[in-house]
């Protein structure tokens, strides 16, 4: 599975972005995809997931701010991003995984939340 991101930039606070991360492969309607993001000197942390039957999970920071999506027909994952904040910049990284065929990240993509 290979994963690219795009849709990163440069954005003023309270101002959105949409992520898209498109996989390869016939069955990436099997995986649970995820968004992910690592700031400068810190851990990378999951942000939202979607499971296979569409089951989200996000982070308490992104919850009411954050939607994650995905569209099986065009195999891309959505993350759709309101009301950021400064402290959303980071490297946001695409995730898919399996329990059979395990885990695959993309190369990231920079959001930058700044006046």
């Amino acid at each position: 599975v290979q994963l690219v991101e795009s849709g990163g930039g440069l954005v003023q606070p309270g101002g959105s972005l949409r992520l898209s991360c498109a996989a390869s492969g016939s069955i990436f309607r099997t995986y649970t995809m995820g968004w992910y993001r690592q700031a400068p000197g810190k851990q990378r942390e999951v942000v939202a997931t979607i499971t296979s039957s569409s089951s989200t999970n996000y982070a308490d920071s992104v919850k009411g701010r954050f939607t994650i999506s995905r569209d099986n027909a065009k195999n891309t994952v959505y993350l759709q991003m309101n009301s950021l904040k400064p402290e959303d910049t980071a490297v946001y990284y695409c995730n898919a995984d399996h329990t059979i065929f395990g885990g695959y990240w993309g190369q990231g993509t920079q959001v930058t939340v700044s006046s």
